[in-house]
């Protein structure tokens, strides 16, 4: 005899997932794009544009991992809420 899986999760809804997933992807594709930052001008405080660029592209990945995150985090926890019934009237208006 076995135990019915209880559910843990409300049901889903895709748009934080496909913001999310918009946001991962351009921090994945855009920096791959080599051509597009391979010059040397406009130097910024003396360094070519290509070394800056990229490091300009750290605290923006950092920034739409961390957009990413908090997305899923928040869609995670109403799911959760909507199982244990607590999602009061008031989150829904």
């Amino acid at each position: 005899m076995s135990i019915p899986d209880a559910p843990t999760r409300g049901p889903a809804r895709p748009g934080p997932y496909v913001i999310a997933g918009i946001l991962l992807a351009t921090a994945i594709v855009v920096p791959l794009f080599v051509p597009a930052y391979s010059i040397d001008e406009p130097r910024l405080a003396g360094m070519p544009f290509f070394y800056w660029y990229q490091m300009m592209w750290i605290p923006v990945t950092a920034g739409l991992v961390g957009c990413s995150y908090w997305l899923i985090t928040k869609e995670d926890r109403r799911r959760r809420e909507a199982v244990r019934g607590t999602t009061g009237a008031e989150d829904e208006r």
